[in-house]
């Protein structure tokens, strides 16, 4: 990481867009090889002491040097990723990634050339390079109409408030258009030499080929939350930052919170680099991906039946709502990635009045007030006659009446790790039925729908 700052500042400095820039391929060697630090520490520790993606990584001995080598130099992704673990370019190497799943019939078996086990993977790898070419293609129309020097030009102020935000949006589309492009080709070569084979597809029968899947365009551009369009949205960069940052600062035992998600986002700001606006990106950012979850647990729930299963006929209007103020809030933020100088983006921003700051400043005042607290006593007076709530009440005071039942609201927050806290819900749930199983009464653990329920609820408390 310190010398690739090292190449950051020199680019920053020198300022020359025609020299050839080395930060990118820099960029992909930095999440290799502390992925793979990391990893060379998990074979160190204890198994139970290792989360299931840890086990799945870890690495009891060192590679070999060529092993290694061949890792941190796989040239289809050095220039521009995507970037992967070294266990699967070791199962892609010993071909053990080719095996079927145990019980599958071998008629069902991607087709294959001779002898090799490398499924065919030529059509999947020409249509990725086509739907990059024709990315870049767009990027090229678009970037004439849509760019940074029409948004700085004071011909910009010539149009109303929201025809400069359509600007605004249009400029962060056409930017994404390059990105779309460039890793899809890459991911076209992954495919080509078949480490983007990621099974068989249970339903279809087919082989897959997105394991090193970077970018969904089309999650991205339908986005209604923070958690779609971020997770869409340069995949493996995000599975490197969850797994090796993330997760990392949080103590054992311990939820991520939101200095976890600052301290990620801030990495990500300096692994990208010292200009300014990616600073102002992703801590805006952070700031966002809090109010997003703050609005699905204890918003998104009164557009819900009372019981957390079925949307209500107004649902429409809140995923309307929260699609544009997604997409609205991300084009803002995201004004500084593209424009990287701290004056250049101030000015952008101020001339479609910090709306998404605004925004943000004020929902993150709400949540702080006793509105919060207003909105949960709300919701959980719509789930008093939930069937399930009431079922663990009465099994509880037959139990113990001292011991009482919480009643949290059915959030449906999406965190940025929902794995964890799903288990962490679950195992609460499995605690919370042991008591009363201990205090005698006749209990078992809720399934289906009222597992789901239960779990949404113990997902929207108030935390």
């Amino acid at each position: 990481m310190g010398h690739l700052s090292i190449s950051h500042i020199y680019r920053q400095f020198a300022n020359a867009p025609d020299m050839v820039d080395i930060t990118g391929a820099q960029m992909v060697l930095v999440m290799k090889l502390t992925g793979f630090c990391w990893n060379v520490y998990d074979g160190r520790l204890k198994q139970e002491d290792l989360a299931d993606f840890q086990k799945e990584r870890a690495l009891l001995q060192l590679p070999g040097l060529l092993d290694f080598t061949g890792f941190v130099l796989y040239f289809p992704s050095l220039f521009a990723g995507p970037s992967f673990d070294f266990i699967d370019y070791q199962r892609w190497i010993t071909t053990t990634m080719f095996d079927l799943p145990q019980g599958t019939d071998p008629r069902h078996a991607p087709r294959t050339r001779k002898q090799r086990k490398i499924p065919r993977s030529g059509t999947p790898a020409v249509f990725k390079a086509l739907a990059g070419l024709l990315w870049i293609f767009l990027f090229l129309k678009f970037s004439a109409w849509y760019n940074t020097e029409l948004v700085l030009s004071s011909h910009y102020m010539n149009y109303r408030l929201l025809r400069r935000i359509w600007i605004l949006a249009m400029l962060g589309f056409t930017t994404r258009m390059k990105y779309y492009g460039v890793w899809h080709l890459t991911e076209g070569a992954c495919i080509l030499s078949g480490l983007g084979y990621k099974g068989i597809d249970p339903q279809t029968g087919r082989a897959r080929w997105n394991r090193l899947e970077n970018v969904n365009p089309w999650g991205i551009e339908t986005a209604q939350n923070t958690r779609a369009y971020l997770e869409s949205w340069n995949k493996n960069t995000n599975n490197w930052l969850r797994n090796y940052m993330y997760l990392r600062v949080t103590p054992k035992g311990k939820r991520p919170g939101f200095r976890a998600t600052l301290a990620t986002f801030v990495t990500s700001a300096f692994w990208h680099g010292f200009y300014p606006g990616y600073y102002l990106s992703f801590l805006l950012a952070a700031f966002l991906q809090t109010v997003a979850k703050n609005f699905r647990r204890h918003v998104r729930p009164f557009f819900l039946t009372s019981d957390g299963q079925r949307p209500t006929k107004h649902k429409i209007y809140y995923d309307v709502a929260s699609y544009l103020t997604t997409q609205l809030a991300f084009c803002f933020t995201t004004a500084p990635f593209v424009l990287l100088t701290l004056s250049a983006s101030l000015l952008v921003w101020s001339r479609v009045y910090f709306y998404a700051v605004i925004g943000t400043a004020a929902s993150m005042a709400f949540f702080a007030s006793p509105g919060k607290s207003w909105l949960i006593r709300q919701q959980n007076a719509r789930q008093k006659g939930s069937k399930w709530m009431q079922q663990q009440e009465q099994e509880q005071q037959a139990a113990s009446p001292g011991l009482k039942l919480e009643h949290p609201i059915m959030g449906g927050g999406l965190p940025s790790d929902p794995g964890k806290e799903l288990d962490d819900a679950v195992r609460e749930i499995k605690e919370e039925v042991e008591i009363r199983k201990k205090k005698g009464v006749s209990v078992s653990m809720p399934r289906g729908a009222d597992m789901k329920a239960a779990v949404g609820r113990k997902l929207g408390r108030e935390l």
